[in-house]
């Protein structure tokens, strides 16, 4: 019904003038507060965005003839108003209220859309400027640009094919991992910086699992070493970035392999929620809220993606060769060596030759599961060697028992 209407006269005005008393009522209380110049005002605008929908039912020509006026007395508003306040804002404003009242004669519906954004955008004024003048730092800046790039530009322009007989590179597979992981890891730095300290090493280790739970473990170890008083709070951190780091490689796997996600559901689920009850535990017996820097930095370590990818790509052919070479027993072997630096290139591998045919199910299955042991069993030593004797025995407890879960959950499973 929306689309019928959206095709008569009638339904463009009315949606050309709505536009127009969004935006005039934000330009209207602008000017209540005091903006050195405003030439236009609630009426103004809407009746811009009127005259838009109006010339563009007349023709071509006079929408353009009367567009060009309306950019004209927009200029000489402008020339002629206070000077305080040096910007266009208002200005361009009105004349792209008048262009939404034209795009309302071909697509109401968008051009509403558009106008809220609009809206948003002068309403939103002040605590944009904030974010990008206080808040946003140089290199976060940067960040956002580089992800801009690979997620709408690099990755269009790649082919969505095997390159190779084996049929295992996809580029455009193995970039939108890269994009991936980019951004989850801008979601951690997101989150940690939005929410700071209050919350605590659990929320902070939580987020950090999504960059990489080795160096939160790490970091929450050398936390527990230097204050005694924060084992347990940085335990519980920990242990929640295991649990996220959990939830990133269930992700990864449902991108390459949505049938392999499915039968690794159960363990994986009883795994994630047992570090779940872990984690709560541990934090709920520290009193301590803990003093986790909000610290600015980077986003995302882009050559750490293309690092992780570019991993992935070598395991998966070495577990292909293996696999060739040795059955199904070579692809579980280099699953193990692989899992013992990162259970994610591990997994992806194993989801790549699951979605390839290069191996069943089911032995995919039990090279995920592999991998993931020894991963979790690798750090262990590393809670041990930076932190406390009481944060290592906790992490040794947790791992212990998510592992014990997950092969347990596979046997019923089964």
């Amino acid at each position: 019904m929306i689309e019928s209407l959206s095709h008569r006269p009638e339904w463009s005005l009315l949606v050309a003038l709505a536009t127009g008393l969004l935006i005039g009522a934000e330009r209207e209380r602008r000017k209540e507060e005091g903006e050195g110049h405003a030439p236009a005002g609630v009426r103004t605008f809407a009746l811009v965005a009127l005259l838009g929908a109006v010339t563009a039912q007349l023709g071509e020509g006079m929408a353009l003839l009367t567009g060009a006026l309306v950019g004209v007395g927009a200029i000489v508003g402008y020339s002629l108003e206070d000077r305080r306040d040096p910007g266009l804002t208002g200005e361009i404003a009105l004349v792209l209220t008048f262009a939404l009242g034209v795009l309302s004669h071909v697509n109401a519906i968008l051009t509403f859309a558009i106008g809220v954004v609009v809206t948003a955008l002068l309403a939103y004024r002040t605590q944009i400027h904030q974010l990008v003048r206080k808040t946003l730092t140089q290199q976060e800046l940067l960040d956002g640009v580089t992800f801009a790039i690979a997620a709408a530009v690099i990755l269009p322009l790649l082919p969505n094919r095997a390159l190779d007989p084996m049929g295992l590179f996809n580029p455009f597979t193995l970039w939108r991992l890269v994009v991936l992981v980019m951004a989850l890891s801008s979601l951690g730095h997101i989150a940690q910086r939005m929410i700071g300290a209050r919350y605590g090493l659990m929320i902070a280790g939580l987020f950090a699992g999504f960059i990489s739970a080795t160096a939160a473990i790490a970091a929450m170890a050398h936390r527990s070493r230097a204050d005694p008083d924060l084992t347990a709070a940085s335990a519980a951190g920990a242990a929640a970035s295991l649990l996220s780091s959990m939830i990133y490689m269930m992700i990864l796997i449902f991108v390459v392999s949505p049938r392999l996600l499915s039968a690794l559901t159960a363990p994986l689920g009883a795994a994630a929620l047992t570090l779940l009850g872990y984690s709560v535990v541990l934090g709920a017996r520290s009193s301590i809220q803990g003093d986790h820097a909000n610290a600015p930095g980077r986003a995302f370590n882009f050559g750490a993606a293309l690092l992780f990818v570019g991993l992935v790509a070598t395991v998966t052919v070495l577990c292909r060769l293996l696999a060739a070479r040795l059955g199904s027993a070579g692809a579980l072997i280099g699953a193990a060596a692989t899992g013992l630096t990162d259970a994610h290139a591990a997994a992806l591998s194993m989801a790549t030759l699951d979605q390839s045919g290069q191996i069943d199910t089911p032995t995919a299955v039990i090279g995920v599961l592999v991998g993931l042991t020894t991963n979790m069993a690798i750090k262990i030593p590393v809670a041990f060697a930076l932190g406390s004797r009481r944060f290592a025995v906790r992490i040794a407890v947790g791992g212990v028992l998510a592992v014990a879960s997950l092969w347990a959950a596979h046997g019923l499973s089964s």
